[in-house]
């Protein structure tokens, strides 16, 4: 990882967190360009000579400058939005390298993707099937079709997150599959592409990869037995980073998995997360501090509109002061924010020696960060900065106030 301490300083490659501060203010999110091409030439490289495309999922971090690294040193992306399909063509990737997610395309996102040539849809359901191929006939086209289906596998991550169960609203049943297959098969502007699975984020153990994918197998070989012939078979992302010090999955062992099982057929990998969650952090700093009887409180300039995973999936960030000889009251910390909610808070329960005016680094925040932000309380999206060792470049503008009502007008 490119965050470590120089000379007791907390750095981004080899640029000082105070120098970004000082240019260009906080909260503020952080990314190393050199940790991202890094994790996605991992996967990359882990496949060798086997056939395979690395789609990076774009909602981890859809920061146009973070898909233009990306795109050029080869990567694919998927997609589950016709917004994410204009920011991959608008930071040079291409539309033959996207793989088109999610449950509710519309007609207008399903024929701008034709227009473009996106390499296949992943499809969730008998009534998208039936859109699609709408669409398709509508426009003269014939749409490239993956069934994503739903393994009923455990992935025991947060049920937020996981998406391969029976109970949850993504994929289609295995034994509905081999019907839609035949139904493209037979149809003038369908084509079988691939075969899809996803069952969730944020996993750390391989065994659920490896028992989803032999499912994934056993119905591959009876769609191979009615002569439907998949060209790839898309996998998902999913694989875990490191956040409180858990055992992650071996990338390479990972892979050398797959391909023991599925000779040379081609294969699609969506991480999102595993390619810049660690490669990204959140500056803040502390403005008061406030204790009673029971609880130690630093209110923070960050909030939940900054950084919602806290909040919303009790997720956890190591936080880490970006001068580590500071001194101050050594206490146990909430840090909480200065949104009107109890719900407001980025950690709990840190034993941090804090002053105000400190700043706190908040790691591993990548992915799912500046994504899923929000106005909330009119407060202005915060600035992000790309690192390359020793050079840093603004990658979006700090919202201003009157960003926030720009789009509205008075009723007359």
């Amino acid at each position: 990882m490119s965050f470590s301490y120089q000379n007791n300083t907390l750095h981004a490659d080899s640029v000082a967190i105070p120098e970004l501060v000082d240019t260009y203010g906080s909260p503020l999110y952080v990314y190393s360009r050199t940790d991202i091409e890094n994790n996605w030439r991992e996967f990359d490289q882990a496949f060798g000579t086997h056939p395979h495309l690395v789609c990076y999922a774009v909602k981890a971090n859809s920061n146009l400058a973070v898909l233009n690294v990306l795109a050029k040193i080869g990567a694919g992306f998927d997609i589950v939005s016709i917004g994410e399909l204009e920011r991959v063509l608008a930071a040079g990737g291409t539309a033959n390298k996207c793989v088109f997610s999610g449950v509710a395309k519309t007609a207008i996102e399903i024929e701008r993707a034709l227009e473009v040539g996106v390499r296949c849809f992943n499809v969730e359901s008998a009534s998208e099937l039936n859109r699609i191929e709408s669409v398709a006939r509508s426009v003269g086209k014939q749409a490239p079709i993956s069934i994503r289906v739903n393994p009923n596998v455990d992935a025991k991550t947060h049920p937020y997150i996981s998406t391969g169960l029976k109970e949850n609203k993504f994929g289609v049943d295995m034994n509905e599959a081999l019907d839609l297959y035949q139904h493209i098969q037979h149809s003038e502007h369908l084509t079988v592409q691939g075969l899809d699975c996803h069952i969730g984020s944020q996993i750390t153990d391989v065994s659920p990869f490896l028992d989803a994918l032999d499912k994934v197998l056993t119905l591959l070989d009876q769609l191979n037995t009615h002569n439907i012939n998949i060209q790839h078979l898309d996998l998902g992302g999913g694989v875990g980073i490191n956040y409180e010090g858990e055992e992650t999955i071996n990338i390479q062992a990972y892979i050398d998995a797959i391909i023991s099982k599925v000779g040379q057929t081609e294969i699609i990998l969506e991480p999102g997360r595993a390619i810049v969650g660690n490669a990204g952090i959140f500056i803040t700093k502390v403005e008061f501090l406030k204790q009673n009887s029971t609880h130690a409180f630093a209110i923070v300039n960050g909030a939940m509109n900054d950084l919602l995973r806290p909040s919303f999936y009790n997720a956890y960030h190591q936080v880490l002061p970006i001068n580590k000889t500071s001194t101050g009251t050594q206490a146990n910390w909430n840090l909480v924010g200065p949104i009107c909610e109890t719900g407001d808070f980025l950690a709990k329960n840190r034993d941090l020696s804090l002053s105000e005016g400190d700043y706190l680094a908040l790691m591993s925040t990548g992915a799912y960060g500046f994504t899923m932000s929000s106005n909330y309380n009119s407060r202005p999206r915060v600035a992000e900065v790309m690192v390359s060792n020793t050079s840093h470049q603004l990658i979006r503008k700090r919202e201003t106030v009157q960003d926030l009502f720009a789009g509205e007008c008075l009723y007359e």
